[in-house]
This record gives structure tokens, sequence and C-alpha cells, in this order.
């Protein structure tokens, strides 16, 4: 969180200080049509900025993720610039619209209109000869752009339609790109903000096409079989087991992959429950959480095909604390699983304690994990609901009396995660030695 946070502030910081020198007369401006000019101009190249590292984040380069700390972090960076640009753009288009309004009710007299000065570059003439066409698209762009960020923010706007119209939004980015380019301000590209900028917008390009063109993952997808499924009822679980048929690069505990088991809904994010043998054997532990994920059940068969992208995620239990407390909610136990698992073939020379804290007990599973703890030398807690104490800060503490010495994993709710991060810093613990994995892909 610590990097996407500076990442974010650093952006809006630098485009900024860019603009301010390439407008020193700034604060001598007194006239409103000037000002509202270089207000439409300020909000639009952060608009354009921040939908630009956006769109390149929203293809998940592989590059970018170990500097991100994981591709959950990542998208939650997408969010918030998404976010931040839907507000700019509405104040860019308010700045934008204000004289009209202005004029309208008598507050703002007619603009003076200048010479206009002809364009010797070529192409800033060619530019120039565009604005109309330029203001146009990029109205309608903006228009789009609006509704369908709205749409995502919206966790009602059910998933299969919001992967479907998600899409759209690379094609009112290479709208508003090309209204960008057409109509910023000449001076500017003269300027150290026009390169950067043209950097930007050409990274945002490129990975708009990559994702109209459907390319996002590419390299990174297999095709494999369902070979078991085994479903936990007592704790609405189910348990499916993939033979790849074709190469995969392996992948480290923790990490997760993007998984299509229907066309129509598109791919969902799974934790995988296994360790790697490179034998092209994956087994995902999916639970019941919604109405996608309720249907598999029945769904899914023996023996379907399976589009699997990955894998992601960088929460891979490094670290030199030479002891850890594992902290898990509900499904949220996926990774430990399959850590544990990989522990087998490893030096045991951390100490662990693993918290587990589950609503919808199962037999059979809490076997397994007890199973899979024991050969692991991990300690187990078991807390369920309303039967046994809460997993709490004070609790662990309780527990484990080294916790000072040691890195904190979570994977579960945010809310419990949140709650367990306040307490621990109260207490003293570092912030980077609680991980915690930021599972929303919206």
């Amino acid at each position: 969180m610590k990097n996407i946070r500076l990442i974010y502030a650093a952006f809006f910081i630098l485009i900024t200080a860019l603009w301010l020198i390439a407008e020193p007369g700034l604060l001598q401006t007194s006239d409103f049509y000037a000002l509202r000019a270089l207000m439409i101009n300020y909000t639009g190249i952060l608009a354009i900025g921040a939908m630009s590292i956006g769109m390149i984040l929203a293809v998940r380069p592989a590059r970018i993720e170990p500097v991100l700390g994981g591709l959950d972090k990542s998208y939650r960076l997408h969010k918030w610039l998404g976010v931040s640009a839907l507000a700019i753009a509405i104040l860019h288009w308010l700045w934008a619209e204000s004289s009209g309004w202005l004029r309208d009710i008598g507050w703002l007299g007619p603009k003076v209109k200048k010479p206009v000065v002809e364009q010797t570059v070529a192409l800033l003439n060619y530019f120039a000869s565009q604005r109309d066409f330029a203001k146009e698209i990029g109205e309608w762009a903006f228009y789009a752009a609006v509704l369908l960020i709205v749409l995502a923010l919206l966790k009602s706007f059910p998933y299969r339609y919001f992967f479907k119209t998600h899409r759209l939004l690379a094609v009112a980015y290479l709208a508003l790109a090309t209204h960008s380019v057409l109509l910023m301000k000449f001076s500017y590209w003269s300027e150290p903000i026009g390169p950067v900028l043209a950097l930007l917008i050409l990274g945002g390009t490129i990975a708009a096409l990559v994702s109209v063109l459907r390319k996002v993952g590419y390299e990174r997808r297999a095709v494999g079989v369902i070979d078991e499924l085994f479903y936990h009822t007592d704790n609405r679980v189910l348990k499916v087991s993939l033979a790849l048929k074709d190469r995969w690069r392996g992948h480290e505990s923790g990490q997760f992959a993007f998984v299509t088991f229907d066309q129509r809904e598109g791919p969902h994010p799974f934790t995988i429950s296994s360790d790697w043998h490179d034998d092209g054997k994956l087994i995902f532990m999916i639970k019941a959480l919604g109405d996608y994920t309720s249907t598999l059940p029945t769904a899914l068969k023996v023996g379907a095909i399976v589009k699997v992208e990955g894998p992601y995620g960088r929460f891979c239990f490094d670290g030199e604390q030479t002891r850890q407390i594992w902290v898990a909610g509900g499904i949220g136990i996926t990774p430990f699983i399959s850590r544990m698992q990989t522990m087998e073939h490893l030096p045991k020379d951390k100490s662990i304690d693993l918290f587990y804290s589950t609503s919808a007990p199962d037999a059979a599973f809490l076997q397994q994990i007890q199973r899979y703890a024991d050969v692991a030398q991990v300690r187990l807690h078991v807390a369920i609901a309303g039967k046994d104490p809460r997993v709490t800060t004070e609790r662990i503490c309780e527990l484990v009396p080294q916790w000072k010495d040691a890195s904190i994993w979570f994977c579960g709710p945010a809310g419990f995660g949140q709650a367990l991060r306040a307490g621990f810093a109260e207490k003293g613990l570092p912030v980077e030695h609680f991980q915690q994995e930021l599972f929303d892909m919206r």
C-alpha cells in the first residue's frame, strides 16, 4: 500500500509542477476567460495523464507488478486513478461549460476574440484545423467514460456485465487521447510537460489497443481440463482440479490466476490452492460468495475445458523474520493451504502460527488443513464464529508472545484485515511487517 500511495501522490505532484513551469504567468491572471483556459488545460492534462496510467495498469503488465507489490495493489492504484480521472474530467467539463452558463444568466460579458496566430509548424497547423472535431469527439467520449466508470464502481452491477462494459473504456480512452492531443495548448509541446504527456498517451494508447484486440495476458494464458470436482457442503467450498494442456510457467504459494469457466461470464480471479510440481496440475478452492460462484458446483463438469491466465500476485511469504503469523478469514485460507504444501519440501527454518477464522466449519475441510499444518510444522489455531474467541490483535498477541519478532500475513475480508493492521500498528509493529492481499478486482 505504501508504494501505490507514493506513486499516486507523485504523479499529481509531478504533473502539476511541470504544468506550472509551462504557465509562469498563472498568478498574474485576473481575466475570467484567461483563468478558464488555464483550468481547462490543467484539468485536461491531469485527467488524461491519470487515465493513461490507469489504462496501462489495466492490461496487467508483468514488469510493473513487482514494483507495486502485486497485481492486487496494481488494481487498487488503477481504481484510485480511475476515480480521480472521473472527478477531474467532470471539473474539466464544468470549466468548459462555465462561460456559456455565466453569459446566459448575465454574469459574464462576451469574450473578446484575439487575432488567430497562423502556425508555422505543419503538424500544429493541422491540429488547429481539427479543433471542432476534437471537441465533439471528446464530449461524447467524456459522457461514455463517466457512465462506464460509474457502472464499474457499482458493486450491485453484475460482474459478467462489468467485464464486458469495462472493455469499452479502452475505446473511450482512444477518443479522449485524440481529443487531448489535438486540443493541448501548442506551447506545451516545447515544455517538459509535452514529452511527458506524449509518453503517457503513447503508453495508454498501446494498452488500449491491447485491450480492444483482447490480448490482455495473452502470453500467460493456458488451457486446462477439469479432472476432479469435490464440494464441501458445510462451508460451500468447491475444489476444482485442473490438468493443464498448455505449458505453465509455474507459480509460487499465495499467487492467483484468472480462470474462465464460462466465456459469457469472463475471467474471475481465484487463488491457487496447490503447490507446483511441474506436472500441469492446478487446484482452486472456490467459495460460494455470489450468484456466479454459487452456480459452479452444479454448472461445472469433469472434462470441461477451462482457460487460465497467470500467475499473478506477490503474496509469497518472503521476509527476513524467522517467525511468521498467518491469519485467514473464510476462503482466505487458500494461499496458506498452498504454502503449507510447498513447505513439505522446504527446510523448517521459520516458526509459524496459523489463525483460521470461519463461520461455516466443514469437518473434512478442517481435517485436511490440520494434516497440511502437521506436515509443515505449523501451529494451527481454529476460531469458529459463535463458539470460539474471535481472532483479534489481543488474542494473537496472547497466543504468540513473540509477535514482535514476526511478520504477519493476512488474507480474508477487508474489514477484518484493516482492524488487525490498525491494532498491530498501535502496538508498534512496523507497517511493512503486515502483508495483506487486497483481493478486490473492482
